[in-house]
């Protein structure tokens, strides 16, 4: 999967891969073809964050990841990709700050927590929601799928939100 930086030097090449490779694993999870799709990413402060989630989700308060999907499900995607030969998922802005302070409250790496959270997000361009408790044990399942798959599996003494 292509991934878009707003700005390049926010991320070390290792942590590149990571996601790189956590991407391409979640769409292929979906049977899509991950060199079709692309995602673009953003790192911003709190206060960013805050304005984008009160402007967008209507919540007043800073949050760790923002998803914006292009697409509204997997079948949209596949029909774009059908359609033009590629599909652009989507958006994700994730929080710095918030990730290092909840790698800190869940005793695992800053890194650990960042995919994560990547992971979280893609899954939400891919139509994944986690509203009703129903939706949340599928995202959270296909989460973990993920996260173990790329050898980087939560941690049994601590079940995230």
């Amino acid at each position: 999967m292509q991934i878009y930086f707003d700005q390049e030097n926010q991320v070390t090449e290792d942590l590149l891969e990571t996601m790189s490779k956590a991407a391409d694993l979640c769409v292929q999870k979906e049977g899509l073809d991950e060199e079709c799709c692309g995602v673009s990413v953003s790192f911003v402060s709190s206060e960013e964050i805050h304005e984008l989630n009160r402007e967008y989700r209507g919540v007043d308060r800073v949050t760790d990841v923002l998803s914006f999907p292009q697409q509204e499900d997997p079948d949209e995607i596949r029909e774009m990709i059908d359609m033009i030969g590629a599909c652009e998922l989507g958006d994700v802005v994730i929080c710095r700050e918030r990730a290092q302070q909840q790698a800190e409250e869940f005793g695992h790496s800053f890194e650990r927590e960042l995919i994560y959270l990547f992971v979280h997000s893609i899954l939400h361009l891919l139509g994944y929601d986690h509203m009703q408790e129903d939706e949340k044990a599928v995202m959270r399942a296909r989460e973990e799928e993920i996260m173990d798959e790329l050898g980087i599996p939560r941690r049994t003494d601590h079940i995230e939100d």
